[in-house]
């Protein structure tokens, strides 16, 4: 297993949205939410031809597509609940997901073969423009940062 980077939080991120997933019937409700949240701020994260269904290369899907795999990975390996924060720092849309185990590293699992699993920050590491994670007194948080 390879260590993901740590790198300190995103100082002066204005949030755009939080929400809390307390289990995996939640993630349904995050993958819409952050879609809703990234299309509703235009630029290249809406569809462009305004149907309002995401192509595989809006930042809206993309983000979508992380989120899920950050926050699963928090209640599989975490202490849930989940909390997954979207906020903007200039010209980034920066992704971040916490739960309250503050002994683990996030790793990469690049021994794991494909179909069992595990590529969760594989896919935050090839679908974001960044990806780190820090701790602070309550919790763990994995974040991904996106084109705004």
């Amino acid at each position: 297993m390879t260590a993901l980077p740590a790198s300190a939080p995103h100082e002066g991120a204005l949030e755009l949205g939080r929400w809390t997933v307390e289990d995996y019937h939640g993630l349904r409700h995050l993958r819409t939410a952050l879609r809703r949240a990234v299309e509703e701020l235009g630029g290249p994260g809406a569809p462009a031809d305004g149907s309002g269904l995401p192509d595989e290369d809006d930042v809206s899907e993309r983000i979508a597509v992380v989120a899920t795999e950050l926050a699963t990975n928090a209640l599989r390996h975490g202490r849930p609940p989940v909390e997954v924060c979207l906020s903007r720092l200039g010209e980034r849309l920066v992704l971040d997901a916490s739960d309250h185990d503050l002994r683990a590293e996030p790793q990469f699992d690049v021994e794991r073969p494909l179909g069992q699993g595990g590529l969760g920050l594989l896919l935050a590491r090839t679908f974001a423009i960044e990806v780190g994670w820090y701790r602070d007194s309550a919790a763990k948080h994995v974040w991904a940062s996106f084109p705004a």
